[in-house]
């Protein structure tokens, strides 16, 4: 099967109905998507992981389940291997390979892109005018968005081979076009 990305949300939102999990599918999809791009591989190939990276927390919210009690349900629908291989090795505590440029995007991403849509979630105009320092600057502060991780913000970044400040800079630039869908404000 080559997936879709219709067939992948599909799956998604039958699956997660928090409105903030299905903004994160999208914003890690739209910093994954663009690495695709700029790397050369297969866009939407990337998007259909990004999109399904966490389409099964609602469910098995606990390092113990997730991701891994949602790779059956994904073999079960019929998404390739390299698909379930990436969503799983996302997940910092399986401790598994990130051996392909989609798994060190998808895992980059991840962390970052949720880190970034909380800095947009606290500014005026959103993510228009944020920057790379302004990003670092908050992920100095602990209790900002506590819930990310900040050392695989920056394993991240190392994984998928470029700068931190780029790497920010990159996934900001990514997720501008779909701020309104991310709920964040635009000026």
């Amino acid at each position: 099967m080559q997936p879709s990305r219709e067939a992948a949300w599909e799956t998604l939102t039958r699956h997660t109905k928090s409105e903030a999990l299905l903004r994160h599918a999208l914003a890690v999809e739209a910093a994954t998507r663009a690495y695709a791009r700029r790397f050369g591989e297969d866009e939407e190939l990337w998007s259909v992981t990004a999109l399904l990276h966490d389409f099964d927390y609602e469910i098995h919210p606990t390092l113990d389940k997730h991701p891994q009690d949602g790779a059956p349900i994904l073999r079960d629908e019929g998404y390739p291997e390299e698909v379930i291989e990436a969503v799983l090795s996302h997940a910092e505590h399986l401790s598994l390979p990130r051996d392909t440029p989609l798994k060190r995007a998808l895992f980059a991403c991840d962390e970052l892109a949720g880190f970034v849509h909380a800095c947009g979630l606290v500014r005026p105009d959103g993510i228009d005018t944020l920057e790379p320092r302004s990003v670092r600057k908050k992920l100095k502060q602990p209790s900002f968005a506590a819930g990310v991780n900040r050392d695989d913000v920056l394993k991240g970044a190392e994984e998928v081979g470029v700068d931190l400040d780029e790497h920010i800079a990159f996934v900001i630039q990514a997720m501008r076009p779909i701020a309104p869908k991310l709920g964040l404000r635009t000026s």
